[in-house]
């Protein structure tokens, strides 16, 4: 540590930091623009004027911009001289010379790091009388608000969009004070991480034009800590709403997890809670038709249905710890099915196998960006894991990045660090079914089917440990192997990544040899395996049955009542087995958000809450309990599944008279291995003082006008027995404990980047630490390598291997029904390779039918390169392949045109 002097007064600080981040982390008010933690320093904006002095002797000093100089010991600053203050505010003054006077009018009012600078800095008057200039906004998609106008040209948009997310749509234009940050043509940003703009822009010029639609002044926002349920990463999300709809996510930060961004899909997929096809009062089925009824009426009558009858349970994914669980309780552990079929939850529980043997380290997913090489084995993650793509983006530059320490050249210099790099990237191999968008940035790929990806990691770890079973590969495939493992010995943080996507677990245990391998070798090796769902993991934690046995039990459930929790069977397995399951049944009772397949089938539909409403603990795949909650108490019959839950047990049962904490308290009871999600965040009683948390920030207004419709006298705010957070905006105004943190402010600071104050250093954990608890104790593990080596692929001639091919956009069944998401969905196609389609005598765009589920589809041919012979692809999730149970083998037939 470094002792630097700061208007007098010794401060410690960390050597490898600048002055402007020396600064921020000792709660000094320091403005800035262009700076970001994840950014490094470009000195662009000259905001953070400080002046440097010599020694104590020296009472003049030079001017200095504190982003580009670093920490020294003894250096001596002032932010308080004169001269500072005043080319601050004559800097800003000048960057604002040709913005709008719109900020009544603008998006970002009242969370805008340009305000907040502009007071900070002492620029109160505009004095610039002339025309100023103006630009033509661009249309960018249906998530991004394009108003340049306002821009200042901190050149922030473009280095996290292009540098840090690798975009290659959006850049700058121009030159001296007419400079353009957008498209070379206005259309949609086609990088999956645009929606970071928002945050990323301190000023309006990208804004969210999902919240544009039913835009509400941010300080009118109830709030409220979650995570997103839109991928298995478990992503910390602050979830806003107004008048009864979820008004946007943005990123909560968590230096465990997503850091300060968030992919797309998760910021954008939210809208489906306002759908107008959710489920907001029970439903019961009359004259084969759906009835809304009232909820005493639905409670007493389900009960009478329930009694003395055997009950069986289908859980889901989806769906937090503490709902499955009460299910679970209520039917009975035999009777409790995971609601996942059994080819992709025995993938789920041999991941969950290997994570919980301790063996090698388990990285959490900020915690990718800090490895040096990668080996990617059949997982396509920008798609399936949009955040882990982002963070082996940033992994891929640590080895060149190296070569500017050994130069003394400071990490944050992102000029002088990017002048040495030259656009080099570290050892990143990815062997997967199909190409990509990771491919640009690999050192090499390979493309094979999911069989010989497994065999070319068998190859790779039997090059690492020799006394591992010896792969008979192709040459090409052993000399890659053995690149591979060079690669990965010589690296000091090797990160081997899969995932379940291709069903394959000869892939999971490659993963885990190679892993392994390098451990042996005193390698500090990092294995991340990507889940499917939000609480795939937590799910088969608390359930070893799959929907298949469901399925096979069905006849010994005569005069059984089925309920179901927030999962449509239709999107898990073939429409025919889904049918002949429900049709054995007289009662089935469904807890969903949204009118789907199953509900219909449904004897009652009752209103589940979605990551909005509800309460509930997920478990991601690292084994992170992470605690969500609800924004909102809805004006409607909606509520968390597990209040559902004990509403229609039995009066009298246990269960169905406790709170939230209870039921922790029973499942960690009944799973001890699951202990630490009692500590996941603070208990119901937990006070600052003696005040809650507020949901809503102090400037919150407008209570009563909300209901002048109805009465002039303002109601009383609902309480909240279940949490530590208040719906209300009284309440402890402080710094609260990172897992109940709804919204980020501080005395001048109103915009996200008020962060840095919760923080304990810049980019840093928070004060109290970040939210989440590890499950999995890393113990030594009896655990062996597999030594079981996969059989080669082999074509079969007239015959295609058809596999899932998965999609930011459309894969994932909530997301997809938000209108913005809706309009990023691809269109139904098959995948062919140029050498298949031309044997076949089909071309892009020509129409191929194939026989899925019984039923004909028509789809058109999309050329794939990246496909291996023998292979088809088809988009996973999409209505047109919803219910198809992946991998199989399938036929199709050229369609003459009609």
């Amino acid at each position: 540590m470094a002792k630097i002097i700061i208007d007098n007064k010794e401060y410690e600080s960390d050597e490898s930091k600048n002055l402007l981040e020396a600064c921020l982390s000792l709660g000094l008010d320091l403005p800035y623009f262009c700076w970001h933690p994840e950014l490094d320093s470009i000195g662009a904006c000259r905001q953070c004027a400080v002046i440097k002095y010599k020694d104590e002797d020296d009472t003049k000093g030079k001017l200095v911009m504190a982003c580009l100089e670093p920490v020294t010991d003894k250096v001596r600053i002032s932010l308080e001289v004169d001269e500072a203050k005043q080319f601050r505010a004559d800097n800003i003054e000048a960057l604002m010379i040709n913005h709008p006077h719109d900020c009544p009018v603008c998006d970002e009012g009242g969370e805008c790091h340009l305000q907040d600078m502009t007071v900070m800095s002492g620029h109160n008057y505009r004095r610039y009388r002339f025309k100023k200039r103006t630009h033509t906004n661009q249309y960018l998609g249906p998530f991004i608000n394009h108003e340049m106008n306002r821009c200042i040209q901190c050149y922030r948009c473009v280095r996290f969009y292009k540098d840090y997310a690798g975009g290659k749509d959006l850049d700058v234009f121009g030159a001296h004070d007419d400079i353009y940050f957008g498209r070379h043509e206005p259309g949609t940003l086609e990088n999956e991480f645009s929606g970071n703009l928002v945050e990323i822009c301190p000023t309006g010029v990208f804004t969210d034009k999902t919240l544009k639609k039913h835009y509400t002044r941010k300080w009118d926002l109830t709030n409220a800590p979650s995570v997103c349920h839109n991928c298995g990463l478990g992503c910390n999300i602050i979830a806003s709403e107004r008048y009864g709809g979820i008004r946007r996510i943005l990123s909560r930060y968590n230096g465990d997890v997503n850091g300060y961004f968030l992919c797309d899909r998760g910021r954008f997929g939210y809208e489906y809670v306002n759908s107008k096809k959710r489920i907001q009062f029970p439903f019961k089925k009359q004259n084969n038709s759906l009835v809304q009824i009232e909820k005493k009426q639905a409670i007493q009558e389900i009960r009478k249905v329930a009694e003395g009858k055997k009950l069986i349970g289908i859980g889901s994914p989806k769906a937090s710890l503490e709902s499955n669980f009460l299910l679970r309780q209520w039917v009975g552990a035999k009777n409790f099915y995971a609601g996942i079929p059994e080819t992709e939850g025995k993938l789920i529980q041999k991941v969950i196998e290997i994570v919980k043997s301790g063996k090698v380290n388990v990285p959490s997913l900020n915690e990718v960006k800090s490895y040096d090489a990668v080996f990617i084995l059949g997982e396509d993650v920008t798609n399936t894991a949009p955040m882990l793509a982002l963070n082996l983006r940033q992994a891929v530059r640590n080895t060149p990045k190296e070569q500017a320490a050994g130069l003394n050249i400071p990490v944050w210099n992102d000029a002088a660090v990017r002048e040495v790099v030259q656009g080099n990237t570290g050892p990143f191999y990815i062997a997967a079914a199909q190409a990509t968008k990771l491919d640009e940035v690999a050192t090499q790929t390979y493309r094979a089917h999911p069989d010989d990806v497994a065999r070319l990691g068998q190859a790779v770890a039997h090059a690492i440990n020799p006394e591992l079973p010896e792969t008979d590969c192709s040459k090409e495939a052993g000399k890659l192997a053995e690149s591979i493992a060079g690669a990965l010995l010589d690296a000091k943080k090797p990160l081997i990544v899969a995932g379940t996507s291709l069903y394959s677990r000869a892939i999971i245990e490659a993963a885990a040899n190679i892993a392994f391998a390098l451990k042996e070798k005193e390698k500090d090796a990092g294995l991340f395996y990507v889940a499917p769902e939000v609480n795939s993991v937590g799910l088969f934690l608390i359930s070893d049955k799959f929907l298949d046995q469901a399925f096979e039990n069905v006849n010994q459930n005569d005069d059984a009542v089925l309920i179901v929790l927030e999962n449509d069977l239709y999107r898990r397995t073939d429409k025919n087995s889904v049918d002949n399951f429900l049709q054995d049944y007289n009662d089935i009772i469904v807890l969903a958000y949204l009118e789907n397949a199953t509900t219909q089938h449904a004897t009652y539909v009752l209103p589940a809450g979605t990551f909005a409403e509800a309460d509930g603990t997920v478990i991601n795949n690292e084994g992170r309990a992470q605690r969500f909650y609800q924004v909102h108490v809805p004006e409607n019959d909606v509520e968390s599944s597990w209040k559902w839950l004990q509403e229609i047990m039995p009066v009298g049962t246990a269960e169905s008279t406790i709170h939230f904490e209870n039921i922790v308290y029973n499942l960690v009871k009944t799973f001890p291995d699951l202990e630490g999600i009692q500590s996941v965040a603070p208990p119901a009683d937990y006070r600052k003082g003696t005040q809650k948390i507020p949901r809503e920030p102090h400037r919150y207004t407008g209570r009563t006008a909300m209901h002048t419709n109805i009465n002039v006298s303002e109601p009383k705010p609902p309480e909240d027995t279940d949490s530590a957070l208040s719906f209300t905006m009284e309440g402890y105004s402080g710094i609260p404990t990172a897992a109940i943190t709804p919204f980020y402010w501080s005395p001048g600071w109103n915009s996200a980047q008020a962060i840095n104050k919760y923080q304990i250093e810049v980019g840093g954990e928070l004060h109290g630490g970040n939210s989440g608890v590890r499950l999995f104790d890393k113990k030594n593990s009896n655990i062996g390598y597999f030594k079981n080596i996969t059989k080669t692929f082999s074509p079969q001639k007239g015959e295609w291997y058809a596999l899932p091919l998965y999609h930011i956009f459309g894969s994932d069944e909530l997301s997809a029904q938000s209108p913005a998401v809706n309009e990023r969905l691809p269109k139904p196609y098959i995948a062919l390779n140029n050498s298949d389609a031309w044997e076949a005598g089909v071309k892009e765009g020509d129409l191929l039918g194939i026989v899925l589920q019984g039923e004909t589809l028509k789809l058109p041919v999309k050329l794939n390169t990246g496909l291996t012979k023998g292979t088809i692809g088809l988009p996973k999730g999409l209505k047109e392949t919803v219910g198809t149970r992946f991998p199989f083998w399938i036929t199709f037939k050229k369609i003459k045109d009609e």
